[in-house]
């Protein structure tokens, strides 16, 4: 079951491969023309929403793997309490 969660997970980021491709090429040539007018202000706002899209699924991770930690550190107490009291 595993197995097969990874291969389709894998097919479907090299599908979706080409689009991403795409889309690099269309912001590039845009900050290329931008910087080239002399206005540079955009592709550092660009580079900023890039590096702002690319925190976000981390973030999400780590703040669900703390969740988690808590959650499970939180039952192991209540349950070695409980049979302490026993």
């Amino acid at each position: 079951m595993v197995t097969r969660v990874i291969t389709t997970a894998i097919l479907v980021l090299f599908v979706s491969l080409n689009d991403v491709l795409a889309q690099c090429a269309m912001c590039r040539s845009t900050l290329e023309n931008n910087y080239s007018n002399g206005n540079p202000g955009i592709a550092a706002g660009i580079n900023t929403g890039i590096l702002y899209l690319l925190v976000m699924p981390y973030l999400a991770v780590m703040l669900l793997g703390y969740f988690w930690y808590k959650s499970s550190k939180n039952a192991r107490k209540e349950l070695s309490g409980g049979a302490a009291a026993r």
